[in-house]
């Protein structure tokens, strides 16, 4: 047979003419009355969701976006997000309880799944893709079509028995799964090619365009993205316009000079990389704009895409990529496991098929791509979830899938993007939600981002060296907190040579302040317990897990009223869904001005962890920080080479890569004033206390109690 072509040219055309038929029957339906009455109103007001969605398209490619007022916008960019805002939450269709209730178990569920995913025409509007425009609205009307099948179907049936049919006209539940099930199959393909394009090719410059192009002293552009806007995005953008251009410089200079030395402290080589993922807030973009600069003077072009929105991309209430305010992290939650809808053996083959399928086009850009630069945000408001019942949860068996899919798209990704060749850096700045001293704040955080890593440097080294006599590392909690830990440490055959720490400076995790290694498993035993804690904006009371030989054994909290809840939340949030989990890391904190800053203005619970871990002993559960990257021969600054790189698990790689990474790694620090003791234990027998009672009592270490008296 022979292969038709389309042009570009004529399947633009096709997709202009397929968007103004959709749009056209989709306004019909506000003025219809086929179906029963409450799944009549459901398609009324999605329908009239998907024409404000229209409304929006229409602004963007008319130009006239850019000449609205910020009152306009801002009333533009309310109205787009006014349905999911919590004040209007509980009678809006993306809730499904509220679905539930208005229209039933079987088709509620499904059509709150629907709903949530028209949203996604917001970003698409934006970003003038008429394509991801056009399969939400042909899947509206697929959907709606169904229903009024089933409706015409009753009408005949009646019709001809002269009685009326028992039953509602509503789709069988099978049916309108099968619908949905095969949209996601379908587009699949074309959607993780948008995905990897958006990772790997500095071609797709949306956001990039709206950063150079700009009047940042315009707060207009915030509404340019299509992300909901808030007083905290203004805000914090003015505040970064007041500063003056060597402060900015100065932000944007540890951040991509972080970038730098990641590489550097690895043993990577920059010089063959050409692109560089940039992550951040909206409200940044002064920042961001020097940090392109100076990126593009180390030979780096910035891959710029937003967080997920779709079913393709996955919702989360912890963003990834670029992103405005939240307008309801309990939407993101609700809907974080959507997939449980669609996800089975076919479907994670097609996902993988599709996956490699875009890393083999985008395999040139993959070769050259450096990693992420990340500038990440604290200081909302704590998010504590509401369990739904409605909301979709993955069942045992999808759960197996999910933990399998994870592990084959981290291998495949590692195939096309090597770890041993990538980097990354991490830098976090609060938002005005902090408080009202968020400027002083604001402040305090430039300066525990710019520390003097030299002085941080020679006292780690100290620590180090007494943590390298040691055979195990012994961890107490004090007060509350009920830690009691044995960490096993790798044994070093020529200390001359060889250590088990890294001295970990300002660089791939911004700002300075821990010393970290990868423990054995074997003979790593305990309780890790903390009375209050923050892990991806989800917040954690009483939470604790027990070690055997380095694996979690069991865990527990006291978020919600019974064991099961409380054991089912840290299995989603914490475990994502495998049985267990090694301990991944085990590190010392040394940032006490970090955490003396967290104590004087009241935000130890808003820290994000990249901070708050600098604070105090933390451990890590998953894979290791080495994880992918574990050939590669790192140093230290005194020259010694860093050996515990690896664990048990890890090694598995060379027999069964499936079973050696679980894609997720989760920091849980215990802050100096629950910390009873951390000592080490070595093959004399002696004890050598670096902390007691929240304090460093090791020789070389006493700097870092002064931020504790001033």
């Amino acid at each position: 047979m022979e292969d038709i072509y389309i042009s570009e040219k004529d399947r633009k055309d096709l997709e202009a003419e397929r968007y103004v038929l959709a749009v056209e029957r989709i306004r019909q339906i506000s003025d219809e009355s086929i179906c029963e009455e409450q799944i009549q109103t459901y398609f009324r007001v999605v329908a009239g969701f998907v024409l404000l969605a229209d409304k929006a398209w229409n602004i963007v490619e008319n130009g006239d976006l850019r000449r609205m007022t910020l009152q306009e916008l801002q009333s533009l960019n309310a109205e787009l997000y006014r349905d999911v805002l919590p004040e209007n939450y509980g009678n809006s269709y993306g809730n499904p309880d509220y679905a539930v209730d208005c229209l039933g178990e079987s088709i509620g569920r499904m059509l709150s799944f629907l709903y949530t995913e028209l949203r996604g025409m917001i970003p698409a509007a934006f970003e003038q893709n008429r394509f991801d425009m056009v399969i939400r609205m042909e899947l509206l009307l697929e959907v709606y079509q169904a229903f009024v099948a089933a409706e015409q179907e009753r009408a005949e049936s009646s019709e001809s028995t002269g009685q009326a049919a028992a039953g509602t006209s509503n789709v069988a539940p099978e049916t309108l799964r099968q619908i949905l099930y095969w949209y996601v199959s379908d587009y699949y393909e074309p959607e993780s090619l948008e995905r990897t394009a958006g990772l790997l090719d500095p071609a797709r410059n949306f956001a990039y365009r709206i950063i150079m192009d700009s009047d940042l002293s315009d707060l207009r552009y915030l509404y340019y993205y299509g992300e909901y806007v808030t007083d905290s995005e203004l805000r914090t953008a003015k505040h970064l316009n007041a500063m003056p251009e060597e402060r900015i410089k100065l932000l944007a200079d540890t951040y991509t000079e972080g970038y730098r030395i990641g590489f550097e402290v690895g043993n990577k080589d920059i010089s063959i990389k050409k692109t560089v993922n940039v992550r951040y807030a909206l409200g940044f973009e002064r920042m961001i704009r020097q940090a392109v600069i100076n990126f593009d003077h180390i030979g780096l072009q910035p891959t710029i895409y937003r967080a997920g929105a779709n079913i393709f991309q996955g919702r989360s209430v912890n963003k990834n990529g670029f992103f405005g305010a939240n307008p309801n992290k309990q939407f993101d939650y609700d809907h974080k496991e959507d997939q449980a809808l669609v996800l089975d053996r076919l479907l994670v083959e097609r996902k993988m098929e599709c996956m490699k399928s875009a890393y083999e086009r985008y395999k040139t850009e993959a070769a050259v791509f450096g990693g992420p630069a990340v500038v990440e945000i604290f200081g909302e408001k704590p998010f504590v979830p509401e369990t739904k019942k409605a909301a979709y949860k993955l069942d045992e068996k999808q759960q197996k899938l999910s933990v399998e899919y994870a592990a084959k798209a981290g291998a495949l990704q590692n195939e096309y993007i090597p770890g041993e060749q990538r980097s990354f850096t991490i830098i976090a700045f609060p938002v005005p939600d902090i408080g009202d001293r968020y400027e002083e704040i604001f402040d305090d955080i430039v300066r525990i981002n710019t520390l003097d890593y030299k002085l941080y440097q020679g006292i780690q080294q100290k620590i180090i060296d007494a943590l390298d006599l040691g055979l195990t590392v012994i961890v107490k909690g004090s007060g509350e907190n009920r830690t009691e830990m044995t960490i096993r440490l790798h044994e070093l055959h020529d200390p001359t040579k060889e250590t088990n720490f890294e001295n970990c400076v300002a660089d791939v995790n911004i700002p300075v302040g821990e010393v970290f290694t990868s423990p054995v498993l074997a003979g790593t035993n305990g309780i890790l317990h903390v009375t209050r804690v923050f892990l991806n904006e989800l917040e954690y009371k009483d939470l604790w897990l027990k070690f055997e030989d380095g694996m979690v054994a069991d865990y527990g909290c006291s978020n919600f009223p019974t064991e099961a809840e409380n054991r089912k939340y840290i299995r989603e949030n914490v475990m994502f869904h495998h049985d267990t989990l090694p301990l991944g890391e085990f590190a010392v904190g040394t940032n006490t001005t970090a955490y003396v800053a967290a104590r004087k203005y009241g935000i130890e619970d808003k820290m994000p962890i990249l901070i708050a871990e600098k604070t105090g002993p933390h451990f890590a559960v998953g894979d290791t920080c080495y994880s992918h990257a574990e050939n590669v021969r790192v140093f230290n600054p005194d020259g010694k080479e860093i050996i515990a790189k690896d664990n048990e698990v890890s090694l598995l790689r060379d027999t069964d890569v499936s079973k050696a990474y679980f894609q997720c790694h989760t920091d849980i620090t215990i802050p100096y004033d629950e910390l009873g003791e951390l000592s080490v234990l070595t093959k004399a027998g002696e004890t050598i206390p670096i902390i007691l009672d929240g304090q460093f009592v090791l020789a070389g270490c006493e700097e870092l109690n002064r931020a504790f008296e001033e």
